[in-house]
């Protein structure tokens, strides 16, 4: 049996090219960092802005507070006096907010920040209040106060007054108690009858980054939101009953009950459940290239694999010997648009770097191998299947939901038409030069 030269070997061959494309996936990971680092960046640019203009921000409110004086009986029979806080929520709170968004910049960076209207009102009707498991207690109702919530006061633009019963009552910072707010704006009412039904009003002028949440204090809680943002997305605990979204804005409503969350309308002492049960929206930049650059990096393996599979069918079909010094600097080609990518992205957008990049990548690997070939046709082949691949990626980055099944598709086919060219190669001979032919 004539004895097959180690070089003219197809496994031999083969298991070149697999160690080659495994080496080239160390390059690739290093610019999974490089994303990962510029993302990071981008990151802290944003907090950067935000603590300045004002971070994301949850708005809650208003919660009734009474304090109340019981007895406690200490060792040695010491008898204690402990000051303690009955909090009620509003029967009724509707709230209508207008979101501004508006863009900063910092060098190539782009973000969101936002400034919201915000008009709270509603009313307060306890009825007869009674505190289980205390026997005697004392509701000093004249010094009942009304608390807000603002996640980050920074952002708060406007002198704050609470209209309470018709009367205007100007805000003060800090709460009393932190049971249910760890930080705030408050304010005394005086004297507070139960029994009556207590209307209530108040205007926030608010500065935030990026999220907008409220949390449904109300025994019925009904939001109305609109913006002339064209990319919200919707998130927290509660989805909107209703939404319009245009490329001039978008509107939107919730009607949340108090059987829908996870607290009480009445309750005594500290309960920090509240934010459990938050909703709002999340402003999205249109484009976000870091996302974008990133999917586009993970098909790496799938373009190196493939492009070097490609070569290899030339080597068996035609005869045509590549050397892995070709196929090692054709990969470092392939690698370099990724990056092409990333630098592109940042100062054009994703979808015209990404023509750049595809197009410099092909042209550059066409031109090199042309000179390795020395066939119009081989070249031509090459180069369409790039195109076909780079084009193929881009349609699939296109996609959300179906982006695994066109991707699997896409695979399936590859694998068959590899399948079909090599359904006759006796994979026993080695390689054969046209020389030797």
């Amino acid at each position: 049996m004539e004895k097959i030269p180690l070089i003219k070997s197809v496994w031999f061959r083969l298991i070149i090219v697999g160690v080659l494309t495994l080496l080239l996936l160390i390059p690739a990971s290093m610019i999974l960092s490089l994303i990962h680092e510029r993302q990071d960046r981008y990151n802290n640019v944003f907090h950067e802005i935000a603590s300045k203009w004002g971070e994301e921000q949850t708005v809650s409110g208003p919660v009734l507070s009474v304090p109340y004086t019981v007895e406690i009986q200490r060792p040695e029979n010491k008898i204690e006096k402990v000051t303690k806080y009955l909090h009620i929520l509003p029967e009724e709170l509707q709230i209508t907010t207008k979101i501004y968004p508006q863009m900063r910049y910092r060098g190539i960076f782009e973000i969101v920040v936002f400034n919201a209207d915000i008009e709270m009102s509603g009313n307060f009707t306890p009825g007869e209040v009674k505190i289980a498991n205390e026997d005697h207690y004392d509701l000093r109702w004249d010094e009942a106060f009304v608390s807000f919530s603002v996640s980050d006061m920074t952002g708060i633009k406007n002198l704050i007054e609470l209209n309470w019963n018709g009367e205007m009552l100007a805000m003060d910072p800090g709460i009393i108690t932190r049971d249910v707010f760890g930080s705030g704006i408050s304010k005394k009412i005086g004297s507070y009858d139960p029994t009556e039904r207590s209307e209530f009003s108040i205007h926030l002028n608010l500065n935030g980054s990026s999220n907008l949440y409220f949390t449904p204090l109300g025994k019925e809680t009904r939001v109305d939101m609109t913006s002339d943002w064209s990319e919200p997305s919707f998130t927290g605990s509660f989805l909107p009953e209703g939404r319009e979204i245009s490329e001039e804005g978008f509107s939107a409503w919730w009607e949340i009950f108090h059987l829908n969350r996870s607290f009480p309308q009445m309750w005594v002492g500290p309960l920090q459940s509240l934010d459990d049960s938050k909703f709002g929206v999340k402003l999205l930049v249109p484009v976000n290239e870091y996302q974008k650059t990133m999917r586009t990096a993970k098909y790496a393996a799938m373009i190196i694999s493939l492009t070097f599979l490609t070569f290899f069918m030339i080597e068996l079909l035609n005869g045509k010997a590549i050397h892995p010094i070709q196929y090692l600097l054709t990969g470092f080609a392939l690698i370099v648009f990724y990056t092409l990518l990333l630098s592109f992205a940042e100062h054009l957008g994703f979808h015209a770097a990404y023509a750049i990049s595809s197009v410099a990548t092909i042209a550059l690997i066409v031109m090199y191998l042309k000179s390795i070939f020395r066939s119009l046709t081989h070249t031509i082949i090459v180069g369409g299947i790039l195109v076909l691949l780079y084009g193929y990626m881009f349609f699939v980055l296109q996609l959300q939901d179906y982006a695994l099944m066109v991707g699997s598709i896409g695979l399936f086919v590859i694998l068959a038409t590899v399948m079909y060219l090599t359904r006759k190669i006796d994979w026993a001979k080695g390689m054969q030069t046209r020389a030797e032919k």
